[in-house]
């Protein structure tokens, strides 16, 4: 990296980043002591982080798309998600092969459902899936492929025909690399003659939910012939009929397979004929579909691709059926001739078409009338949606190309942008539901506990910005809809809970605003504005002594009713009135506006005063319940200034004393992240597996003073939570420590998420905390957010970037409200010239902000177009005016040279 942050050698120093070597703990030998002490154990994270310079610097390197490789053993935990959001959960594996096909809308809660056994530091525990068992002892792609399906090549080359399948047995090498929302997998054998490159995904493209939504995968496979002859090659997809793949049995009836022929595809449609039409569907009925793109290619309804043979490649049907409990495979093959040194690609399409909700949720009047799934009342059948796909691939597929290298096409490292965009993967799978009436649903982890519930999913950052319209829907619809009651709170859990929750709550009205921000206009504020109110005043009379810090006991994320003066819910709930402040302005509705205004003054002076400790900010206890039952206390809590996290996340600015709040992330630093989580959770023991010895992390709460009861006089089951390491709320540190110019920190606690998540251990795709594909993750995004310092509101036309390093060139992805493209700001010839390409969609904009250099002139031009401006500094920061507000069409630019 040639450009150094200013702050690094000063940081190397306090942080003690200077040794090279990990400062050393005998696990043993402190549980031995610890286990005769009286009170807590010791607190035994080391303020010396024992972090090598040279590594810390390594994570600014731009470095090479993340590859996991068969030659490492790297491939067999792979599962990206590859359908389309919502539509339940299919795994791309390391070898190119799909695997899990959660599709069948069962109830096994995580991907796996299983109990495994922990050792936790004390004693053998079972661990459940919500308890992290998929990150003790990972799933296997292997042991779950539940549909048979894959592809194979055929070349004819030098007399010899060669034959061999896209799976890990076949190839000398496999290169799995692990670009979300589509992997490339290269596969290489010195032996064969073409190399095979296997682009898959979903289709998927930033703010377009209707096509983003669609049920399938897509195979772009290419061949290059690496010979100087020209040879003779065919690839052939297959894919198991999956109707009634759970539920079959012999008396229920037939499947069959029916080839359809279109001047734009070839299709292996995959049905099921039940044995007495009057019975009742079972929760598997439905139907799968093999789709090739183009009309060259042959069709078997009854293919037998086992073992491989070359009647694969020429055999041709039109139906076939077999008995319920028989298994029915079709497929679809294509040949052509390559010259020597070119390459050939051939795209298919992977559909499936179980529109039967899921009954585990009967509360949902969506589920109880059976109206199905978004997709299910778009498309009639799986074949209906291959030839969708089909006949619009050039844009649907083009498009998720087209967004896929408009987002690693930067300047941040590739192992950052992975991390930070990967969990939105999270709505691919049977995490999220959309109903045929549009309305958007979650649980927390997949299966485990229901109903979007505010205070988990308010963390994630992710769908805001990629599909803005389905969070506005969820605010409008549901939050401020289903969910509100008649004094303004918001049940956190919607149908199923009858209570709010107050961080649900403040986080509710933070997000409102940031779905305002990503709208195009302020019809949403406005539509919503009488509820908007509702939902603050009642967040805001949660302060009962009148000094703006909420101490009503409420229900919390971490599932307790906490008594007093909370610093991270009462920092979060002044992020929330000052949003609804700058709401309140924009409505012309000054009286709350000073109502709010005055709560965040208020609250903010006294955060400072009272609930800081001149190290971090507390918990202040309830003046008669005093430390009785379970809060955070003294101890250092790693959501403490959690509000003014989000503030950076909207655009806010420093809520109280910004050297406070940094202060407060560097006694996080010092206190709660380890790179080497084993001592502490030997003998701080009750906590769940999502980081395991010689994993690094951020604990969730320490007690550095060693005070005795630090948690209270009685603690309860949830004091586990406190030794634990959840990326979600790590993810949100890390972005808030990006914010705050602690970029160093940031990147560290991001890489030991995703060292944690490494191929080699465990599915790099799924991050886990109760259960898997846990929604908190998505806050991952915001790192990506603060570490390009980026700021936009839609109505106002505003948009800001203020990069945290490299800002003399420095290249990122935005969204907004209506279109995507690319930023770059690059200093040439004494001058700095900031660049804002629309790729997807329109931009509209009339003001501009960027961070750091600044001139004495400017110039602002569309295109060839030169646009008149005003131009205002403020330090080294430079506003521009646009006297009248531009849209930029998706190929145009609008460059600013100062």
């Amino acid at each position: 990296m040639k450009q150094q942050h200013p702050s690094r050698r000063k940081f190397l120093k306090q942080a003690g980043l200077t040794t090279s070597a990990l400062l050393a703990f005998n696990g043993l030998s402190w549980a031995k002591q610890l286990s005769a002490l009286a009170g807590s154990p010791l607190h035994n994270i080391p303020a010396d982080k024992g972090l090598d310079p040279k590594w810390v610097q390594s994570l600014y390197e731009r470095g090479m798309p993340g590859t996991y490789l068969k030659s490492k053993n790297e491939l067999k935990y792979i599962g990206m998600p590859a359908g389309g959001l919502h539509t339940g959960t299919v795994y791309l594996g390391g070898d190119g092969r799909l695997w899990l096909w959660g599709i069948y809308n069962d109830d096994r809660e995580g991907v796996d459902p299983k109990t495994v056994s922990w050792n936790d530091g004390s004693k053998e525990v079972p661990v459940r899936n919500r308890d992290g068992a998929n990150y003790v002892e990972p799933t296997i792609a292997d042991n779950k492929r539940v549909l048979a399906q894959g592809f194979a090549i055929m070349v004819k080359h030098n007399g010899q025909t060669l034959i061999k399948e896209l799976k890990e047995t076949d190839w000398e090498e496999i290169r799995f690399e692990a670009t979300y929302p589509v992997a490339t997998i290269r596969y290489s054998d010195s032996k064969f003659p073409v190399d095979v490159i296997v682009k898959a995904g979903g289709i998927f493209i930033p703010l377009d939910a209707e096509n983003s939504g669609l049920p399938c995968t897509v195979y772009s496979i290419e061949m290059k012939n690496k010979t100087g002859k020209p040879v003779q090659a065919s690839v052939a997809g297959w894919l198991e009929n999956g109707a009634h793949k759970i539920s079959g049995t012999e008396k229920n009836g037939s499947r069959y397979n029916t080839a359809l022929k279109d001047p734009e595809f070839v299709s292996v449609y995959a049905a099921f004929k039940p044995a007495r039409p009057e019975a009742p569907l079972q929760r598997d009925a439905g139907t799968t579909c093999l789709t090739y793109v183009g009309s060259n290619a042959l069709a078997n309804t009854d293919a037998r691709p086992w073992p491989l043979s070359p009647g694969l490649f020429t055999s041709s049907n039109d139906t076939a059926t077999s008995r319920e409990a028989e298994k029915l495979v079709g497929s679809i093959a294509t040949a052509q001739a390559i010259p020597a040194g070119k390459t050939t690609t051939h795209n298919f399409v992977i559909s499936w078409h179980f529109n039967h909700p899921l009954q585990k949720l009967n509360k949902l009047k969506e589920v109880t009338s059976n109206e199905g799934y978004y997709y299910g009342a778009a498309y009639k059948n799986a074949a209906d949606v291959g030839a969708y796909v089909a006949r619009n691939f050039k844009m649907l597929h083009g498009q998720t190309l087209l967004w896929c290298k408009t987002y690693y096409d930067a300047t941040l490292p590739w192992w950052f942008l992975e991390r930070t965009l990967l969990n939105i993967g999270t709505l691919a799978t049977a995490n999220t539901y959309r109903f045929a009436n549009g309305r958007f649903w979650g649980w927390e982890g997949v299966n485990a506990c229901e109903g979007t519930c505010t205070h988990v999913w308010q963390y994630a950052q992710a769908m805001a910005r990629m599909f803005p319209s389905l969070e506005r829907d969820t605010r409008q619809r549901t939050d401020l809809g289903i969910a509100m009651k008649e004094d303004g709170g918001i049940i956190f859990r919607a149908e199923y809970e009858s209570r709010p929750a107050i961080d649900g709550q403040a986080g509710t009205i933070l997000r409102i605003y940031r779905e305002h921000q990503m709208s195009p206009d302020d019809r949403f504020l406005k539509e919503n504005w009488d509820r908007i109110k509702k939902a603050t005043r009642f967040m805001l009379a949660q302060d009962r002594n009148g000094d703006g810090m909420t101490d009503t006991p409420m229900e919390n994320t971490l599932d307790a009713v906490w008594e007093g003066e909370i610093a991270w819910i009462v920092g979060l709930c002044i992020a929330a009135a000052k949003a609804a402040q700058l709401m309140a302005e924009e409505m012309n509705d000054q009286e709350f506006a000073d109502t709010c205004s005055a709560y965040v003054q208020k609250g903010g002076r006294n955060m400072e005063e009272h609930l800081f400790n001149g190290e971090y900010f507390i918990h202040r206890p309830d003046p008669v319940q005093g430390r009785k039952k379970l809060g955070s206390y003294n101890t250092c809590h790693i959501d403490q200034v959690y509000g003014q996290s989000w503030a950076h996340q909207v655009g806010m600015g420093p809520l109280w004393n910004p050297e406070k709040t940094r202060l407060a992330l560097r006694a996080l630093w010092k206190y709660n992240f380890t790179p080497d989580v084993g001592p502490y959770i030997q003998t701080h023991t009750g906590g769940r597996p999502y980081a395991l010895a010689g994993e690094g992390g951020m604990i969730m709460n320490t007690n550095p003073k060693n005070e005795a009861k630090p948690y209270g006089d009685h603690v309860t089951w949830q004091l586990g939570y406190f030794h634990e390491c959840m990326s979600g709320f790590e993810h949100q540190v890390a972005s808030h420590m990006m914010a705050e110019g602690m970029t160093d920190e940031a990147l560290v606690l991001t890489r030991a998420i995703h060292d944690r998540y490494h191929a080699a251990k465990r599915n790099p795709f799924n991050e886990i905390e109760c259960s898997d594909h846990y929604a908190r993750a998505m806050a991952s995004y915001g790192t990506f957010i603060s570490a390009c310092g980026f700021e936009y509101h839609g109505p106002k036309g505003y948009m800001r970037f203020a990069p945290r390093w490299n800002d003399g060139n420095f290249k990122a992805p935005f969204t907004a409200a209506e279109g995507w493209g690319t930023y770059r700001q690059q200093d040439k010839n004494g001058k700095r010239i900031h660049s804002i390409q629309v790729l997807y969609g329109t931009l509209q904009l009339r003001t501009l902000s960027f961070a750091g250099k600044s001139g004495e002139a400017a110039l602002v031009q569309w295109g060839a177009k030169k646009i008149p401006a005003r131009f205002s500094r403020q330090g080294a920061d430079m506003t521009i005016e646009l006297e009248t507000p531009v849209r930029i069409a998706a190929g145009e630019l609008l460059t600013v040279i100062i």
